[in-house]
């Protein structure tokens, strides 16, 4: 069952200052989610839409994921907003952070085909989360899997191949095609340097959670990895 959801972003205000521009936001919603209704029906995919109106949109969107108990929330990525550390829609983080299953945020562009997926570790639970997730999914789609750990400096890095390690046997015990790389520098920056490097068209992250910020309800990483990949990035909630 796919459940398509587009919310349209309104207050009272505007409900009474701007109505056409709001009546033309729910047309165009409309239009967008028939088409997809209309594309699911093609593939033999039973699908539901809804376009509520909403203060903040990624309630809507938790909400409807709670009540669905759906198994993943897929979104669109729009880029980055200019700001250090968010850099993201904050409507993505904060579904992130409050979404009671994993999330697959996709950028313009992007194919999901898990040829090679890539898992970022950091030897955290969050990681082992998403290092069983990655693991299932490289073996229901004989996918290769790229293990990639990054140290701030030589004194981590005997940690860090560990983490790598013990992924990488896990996998290969499973009957998955598994490698682990180690690698020094900046985290985000290496993990979105090796998966241009190694093609990989999935890319699979831990959630750290709420950091307690408003508007930033992840640790930085993730969000960085997602916010300067060209690949679809799978969020993986503990």
């Amino acid at each position: 069952m796919l459940i398509a959801i587009y919310v349209v972003k309104t207050n009272l205000e505007l409900e009474i200052t701007m109505s056409r521009v709001i009546e033309k936001e729910e047309e165009e919603a409309a239009k967008h989610l028939e088409a997809i209704m209309m594309r699911a029906s093609q593939e033999g995919i039973d699908c539901e839409i809804s376009a509520p109106h909403s203060e903040e949109p990624y309630r809507d969107i938790v909400d409807a994921a709670a009540k669905s108990r759906a198994d993943v929330i897929i979104m669109g990525r729009h880029g980055r907003t200019g700001l250090p550390r968010l850099m993201m829609g904050s409507v993505a983080a904060r579904v992130i952070g409050h979404a009671p299953c994993n999330v697959l945020v996709i950028p313009p562009d992007a194919k999901v085909e898990c040829r090679n997926i890539l898992m970022a570790t950091d030897g955290s639970g969050f990681s082992e989360a998403a290092a069983r997730e990655a693991i299932g999914i490289a073996k229901k789609c004989e996918s290769a899997l790229i293990v990639v750990s990054v140290a701030w400096n030589d004194a981590e890095v005997s940690a860090v191949e560990n983490n790598v390690r013990k992924i990488v046997d896990l996998a290969k015990a499973d009957g998955v095609q598994a490698e682990g790389r180690t690698l020094i520098g900046k985290p985000y920056e290496a993990i979105v340097a090796t998966t241009k490097q190694r093609h990989a068209d999935l890319i699979i992250v831990g959630s750290h959670g709420r950091t307690g910020l408003k508007r930033l309800l992840m640790g930085s990483v993730t969000e960085r990895v997602i916010g300067h990949s060209e690949t679809a990035v799978l969020v993986v909630k503990a």
